[in-house]
C-alpha cells in the first residue's frame, strides 16, 4: 500500500482523537457564539481603521488614540470568552498531536525507527534543536 494512502488513513483515524474531538467541538461553539463573533468582526474593523488611518500622511493622533483604545477593549473582551478560551485550550491539544506526528515523520526520515519515538512531554517548548528528548 502507498505510503500517502497510510497517512491519509492515520489522518482519517486522528479525528477520532479526543483531542481531536476536544478541538471540534470547542470550534463548533466558538463559531456559533454571535456574541463572540461580532466582537472579532468589529476587533477585525477596527484594527483596519486604525491601520488606515495609520497610513495616512495626516493622521489623526486622537482618533489613532480613540481606535486603540477600543481595540484594547475588545480584545479583553474576546479574551475573556469562555468560549475563546476552551478554543485556544483545545487547538493546543491539537497542535501537540500535530508537534508528536512531526517528531515521527522526522525521525522516519533520518532512518530511525518512528515506533521508538515517544510523546514529547506536555511542557515542551517545540523547539527540537537542542533537544533530544522526543526519541
Amino acid at each position: 500500500m502507498d505510503a500517502i494512502v497510510k497517512f491519509k488513513e492515520a489522518a482519517k483515524e486522528l479525528q477520532n482523537d479526543e483531542r481531536y474531538l476536544a478541538y471540534a467541538a470547542a470550534r463548533k461553539a466558538y463559531n456559533e457564539d454571535d456574541e463572540l463573533q461580532a466582537q472579532i468582526g468589529e476587533f477585525n474593523l477596527v484594527k483596519l481603521d486604525l491601520n488606515n488611518e495609520m497610513a495616512k500622511d495626516d493622521r489623526d493622533e486622537q482618533k489613532i488614540t480613540t481606535l486603540n483604545h477600543r481595540i484594547g477593549q475588545l480584545y479583553a473582551a474576546i479574551m475573556a470568552s469562555d468560549k475563546m478560551n476552551a478554543m485556544n485550550q483545545a487547538k493546543e491539544g491539537v497542535e501537540g498531536v500535530i508537534q508528536y506526528v512531526n517528531v515521527i515523520i522526522n525521525a522516519a526520515i533520518e532512518g530511525r525507527d518512528p515506533m521508538d519515538v515517544e510523546e514529547p512531554a506536555s511542557d515542551c517548548g517545540g523547539g527540537c534543536a537542542s533537544c533530544a528528548g522526543c526519541g
